[in-house]
């Protein structure tokens, strides 16, 4: 029967099925051979391997998943509410956990998720879609992190989280804004003012303190009248440039690129110049800033890397291992003619 089989399936067509009724034994049987898993003889398991390598039969994700009690997926979360600047972020960190999880024969399942609605979370967890999630960004009081700990599932979060039972990878977001801001401080410029995106993202905040942070260690006060928050690009953004423009900043930095390219193109409309009129820089760096005329200084991030550590943590913590609590990745300051 085992030529029989050779004769007319190839490797690629045969199936745990067919291993097992060439061999006499149980598709279970099988699959504890292939796991190394449940009570079997050695000898059994023995001839199931040998037959095996005979015939060069490598078992299908879906097989292997059965026989292993896994899927062979893992969750992508990503925020519904992206905007069109954040999308290089969350392609690079999923072309990261691409090239990690691909040659462990992992496929990956992208859910989206929204502050209040974590539903596509849920059916996938739910209904053992996946072995494991990464979430692409965190937020203060995050339902997803709160579901998935309550369902005891692994997963990695890109953010920071209060709760020490998360396991979590960002870059290190708070010394790298501190890092910037203290250069400019030193290059003599104290009026410095801040715009930030959505004060309920993680990221938010790590920003946030690394710009308080680096006036404190200069021996400056902070000035909340040149912070603002949930400056989204369109209205709020243009009122939050005209105020720091009133109140005569020398430098307006910004919390992310989207931001960045807004309140740049408000100041060209404005008839502003860069950096005679008043300086820029930005706390997060992508192609919108590349071609940026003046050139923008700005944070940079590898965020391919986060998403392959991120995925190699993950996996790790899927087979049992011993992981980090927290892992923080570096960053680089490119400093540029737009704070000259």
């Amino acid at each position: 029967m085992d030529s029989d089989i050779g004769d007319n399936k190839s490797a690629d067509k045969m199936t745990i099925g067919d291993v097992a009724e060439a061999l006499g034994v149980s598709k279970t049987t099988v699959s504890r051979a292939i796991s190394g898993k449940g009570r079997i003889g050695n000898a059994t398991r023995d001839k199931v391997l040998d037959f095996i390598n005979q015939h060069n039969y490598t078992p299908s994700a879906i097989a292997k998943g059965l026989a292993q009690s896994k899927t062979y997926n893992i969750g992508w979360v990503i925020p519904g509410d992206y905007g069109s600047a954040d999308l290089p972020f969350f392609q690079k960190c999923l072309i990261g956990i691409a090239e990690m999880a691909s040659p462990l024969q992992y496929d990956i399942l992208v859910s989206m998720v929204s502050e209040n609605d974590i539903s596509q979370l849920e059916r996938a967890v739910t209904n053992h879609k996946v072995d494991g999630v990464i979430l692409g960004r965190t937020m203060e009081n995050d339902l997803a992190v709160e579901y998935l700990l309550n369902q005891g599932m692994p997963f990695v979060a890109i953010g920071t989280v209060e709760n020490e039972c998360v396991v979590q990878i960002d870059n290190d977001h708070c010394s790298a804004c501190r890092e910037l801001v203290s250069l400019l401080i030193m290059k003599g410029i104290r009026r410095i003012g801040l715009i930030g995106g959505s004060s309920a993202h993680t990221v938010t905040g790590q920003r946030l303190k690394g710009y308080r942070e680096a006036f404190i260690e200069a021996g400056l006060e902070v000035d909340e009248d040149n912070i603002f928050l949930d400056a989204e690009p369109g209205f709020r953004l243009d009122k939050a440039v005209d105020s720091l423009m009133m109140r005569k900043v020398q430098c307006i930095v910004c919390m992310d690129d989207s931001i960045c390219v807004n309140a740049i193109n408000k100041l060209k409309k404005d008839g502003a110049e860069i950096p005679s009129d008043v300086k820029i820089a930005s706390f997060f760096n992508s192609p919108q800033l590349e071609k940026g005329i003046p050139s923008i200084t700005a944070l940079n991030f590898d965020t391919a890397t986060v998403g392959r550590e991120a995925c190699r943590i993950l996996m790790n913590y899927i087979e049992g291992k011993e992981v980090n609590h927290r892992t923080l990745l570096g960053y680089d300051i490119a400093i540029k003619d737009s704070t000259k």
